[in-house]
């Protein structure tokens, strides 16, 4: 088999070695429709994530604390 380094995110927590077997070689999208951009890092405040939150969409009660699901 065999390793690989890979440069990742500055914010990643995980290790940058990956086994051969996890990857898959790259393929650029066929057709311009098929391209996503990648996902913006949060914004780091005191230590904390900070995300800018477009609307509010549901809430719920779970274990004493309320949750958000957000966009």
């Amino acid at each position: 088999m065999g390793a690989f380094q890979l440069e990742l995110q500055e914010g990643w927590v995980i290790h940058n070695i990956f086994n051969k077997g996890l990857l898959t070689q790259c393929v650029e999208p066929k057709f311009k429709g098929q391209h996503e951009e990648p996902a913006l890092l949060p914004t780091i405040i005191n230590k904390e994530e900070e995300y800018k939150v477009e609307e509010v969409r549901k809430h719920r009660k779970y274990e004493r604390r309320i949750q958000y699901l957000v966009h």
